[in-house]
């Protein structure tokens, strides 16, 4: 339309005026538009046991910036080689057990950190991230893990994600359940449930009268555990206000169909990635943790000898564990990628892709056998504004939570430190 049509203009009709609505013809282009609508940010964490093959995964040290050599181990990726970044030089210095994988991997803590513990662990990043980015979202977080956690190298822990209080937070390992937690409906009545979630508050309200009632002349170290305990009574009273909130809106429709029952191996991975697409792309949480199996991932591969998880651990390079170490590598990382496929084609309200809103990490406390320097790390996705397609070299021994730190400010998350951080990585900003 070359002339604008004026803005006294009317509809005649037996007699009657009606008026024309608001439309960029009559000039009302502002009205017309439609209110911009900004993704939120998400994150999600995919933790290896038992490390990688550093022959064939690692890019050469001296291959820095975006000009680097993909390496064996990592060319399924090479489709998606300008939007991740390769990490070196990152460690956990406290993680002092070779098969210990994920334990640690997220918190940065001193296993020895508290006196009188042989054990002692702090709030992983994905739960820092879950108490800002979760609070609008039916999930503050979701967790997936393998059910075999200490045959896969990963360590103490139920999951990735640990509580505030330093305590395992229990994940689901088949996507079956998941499946069925994100998108099946409740068989109990809305009724039922509320009256349950009433009996649960009862239960917990007279527990916090009786736990006051005796720390009244306990000794400080019976206070200090009972302080704890009293922490994990207000975790639950979280979640069940939560609970509250959701138990009268649906789930949302599910954007895939329900997954085949008994799946293992590389089957069972790429069913859990694709249930974190589809509850990152219904917004029914922002934040995942994924512990990956590696017990079950080898028997399904195509073996010239059968080798079990721990003995490929241990490799030789030209023996069958170097064969079985160096497949599961690419294996890995076919699925990594079609994971970042699937995040790209799904398409927010504002034509960006879930993968520009997403901040997705891949990687492990262990380098190689018992090796825990220089751990593996692959960071990807927009969400947290970082520089992508590059490799990085830091300097030795870089705190990993500095890592964690960085990925948290960049998604919105006001941290100030995680685990032992001594700052955040600007050359990664």
């Amino acid at each position: 339309m070359t002339q604008p049509i004026p803005r006294r203009h009317f509809l005649r009709a037996a007699g009657t005026l009606i008026a024309l609505p608001v439309m960029e013809s009559l000039g009302y282009r502002a009205f017309a538009s439609e209110k911009k609508i900004t993704p939120p940010k998400r994150m999600v964490f995919l933790g290896m046991g038992f490390g990688v093959t550093q022959e064939t995964w690692y890019p050469d040290v001296h291959q820095q910036g975006a000009h680097y050599v993909l390496p064996e181990g990592l060319l399924p990726l090479a489709r998606h080689q300008k939007d991740f970044s390769i990490l070196q030089g990152l460690t956990n210095k406290f993680n002092t057990e070779g098969h210990w994988g994920s334990t640690f991997w997220l918190t940065g803590a001193n296993r020895y950190g508290v006196p009188g513990r042989n054990f002692n662990n702090s709030i992983s990043a994905d739960q820092v991230a879950a108490a800002v980015l979760g609070a609008d979202t039916r999930y503050g977080s979701l967790h997936f893990t393998t059910n075999n956690g200490g045959g896969d190298g990963h360590g103490p822990g139920l999951s990735l994600a640990w509580n505030a209080q330093g305590k395992p937070i229990a994940g689901m390992d088949s996507p079956t359940l998941v499946f069925h937690r994100l998108f099946s409906e409740e068989k109990t009545s809305l009724e039922e449930r509320k009256a349950l979630l009433a009996q649960q508050k009862s239960i917990l309200d007279a527990v916090l009268v009786d736990a006051k009632r005796v720390k009244r002349g306990v000794t400080k170290t019976d206070s200090d555990k009972l302080d704890e305990y009293l922490e994990g009574i207000r975790d639950i009273e979280i979640r069940i206000a939560k609970e509250e909130k959701w138990s009268g809106a649906p789930k949302a429709k599910a954007p895939l169909a329900e997954p085949a029952a008994g799946l293992g191996g590389k089957e069972q991975i790429k069913a859990f990635y694709d249930l974190a697409v589809a509850a990152l792309q219904t917004d029914s949480t922002r934040v995942i943790t994924y512990r990956q199996p590696v017990t079950a991932l080898l028997k399904g591969l195509d073996l010239k000898s059968p080798v079990d998880s721990h003995s490929m651990s241990h490799y030789t390079m030209g023996l069958a564990t170097g064969d079985a170490s160096q497949l599961r590598d690419k294996i890995q990382s076919e699925l990594l990628a079609g994971l970042m496929d699937k995040l790209k084609s799904v398409k927010e309200a504002d034509g960006s892709s879930l993968f520009d809103h997403t901040c997705l990490v891949f990687g492990g406390n262990i380098r190689s056998v018992h090796s825990l320097d220089n751990c593996p790390t692959i960071v990807s996705g927009g969400g947290a504004s970082i520089r992508l397609g590059e490799h990085m070299v830091l300097p030795k021994d870089t705190p990993l939570s500095n890592l964690w730190l960085t990925l948290l400010q960049g998604v919105g998350v006001s941290a100030e430190r995680h685990g032992d951080s001594t700052g955040a990585l600007s050359t990664l900003i």
